[in-house]
This record gives structure tokens, C-alpha cells and sequence, in this order.
């Protein structure tokens, strides 16, 4: 399951922890973020072992937004040890999100 993150829970749960953490910056407005929830959630299940797996609504997280420089939505950013390693714009099908992620592992 892929927790929610609003902008107090950001620090704590991705840019202060070790390893690698996915964000999916999306809105609830947008199409192509409704496509890809279920993709992200699959991976997030199939690699909760390896990687962190989080949402952030941009609306909602405003702040959080400008500060990754979110111009397009839905944009993943993998972070590693709470560093901003890679950013994905767009859908991906799973196994693009999957090889992405183990790049960084």
C-alpha cells in the first residue's frame, strides 16, 4: 500500500532516510496520475522490500511542489539517502518504473 505524504511527513519519511525512496508527485485532476496509481501501487508491492513507496498531492503540498520543481504531472523523483537521484515524468508502464528503481538500489 502507497502512503500519502503530506508536507510534515516529507522530511521525516524521504529526505531523512537511508536508501531509496519513490515519490509519485500527482493530482487528483489528472489522467494519466489515475493510470499510473495502480502501475505504482504493483510496484510498490512487488519492491517494498528493496524501496520505499510514497504519493504526494501537489495541490495539497503546494510547498513541496515548487521546491522539486514539479512542471509536470505525474513526475516520480527516486531519491537515495534522501537525495534526488532521478526524476520520471509521465506514465510508465511497471517494468520501465522496476528497472528505474533498481538502477539506484
Amino acid at each position: 500500500m502507497v502512503k500519502v505524504l503530506n508536507s510534515n511527513e516529507f522530511a521525516e519519511n524521504v529526505e531523512n532516510t537511508k536508501g531509496v525512496v519513490v515519490v509519485d508527485f500527482s493530482a487528483t485532476w489528472c489522467g494519466p496520475c489515475k493510470m499510473l496509481a495502480p502501475v505504482f501501487e504493483g510496484v510498490s508491492n512487488k519492491m517494498e522490500d528493496k524501496a520505499k513507496f510514497f504519493k504526494v498531492d501537489i495541490d495539497q503540498n503546494n510547498n513541496l511542489a515548487q521546491k522539486y520543481r514539479i512542471a509536470a504531472v505525474p513526475t516520480m523523483i527516486i531519491f537515495k539517502d534522501g537525495v534526488p537521484v532521478e526524476n520520471l515524468a509521465g506514465f510508465m508502464p511497471e517494468q520501465n518504473i522496476t528497472n528505474k528503481v533498481n538502477a539506484h538500489l
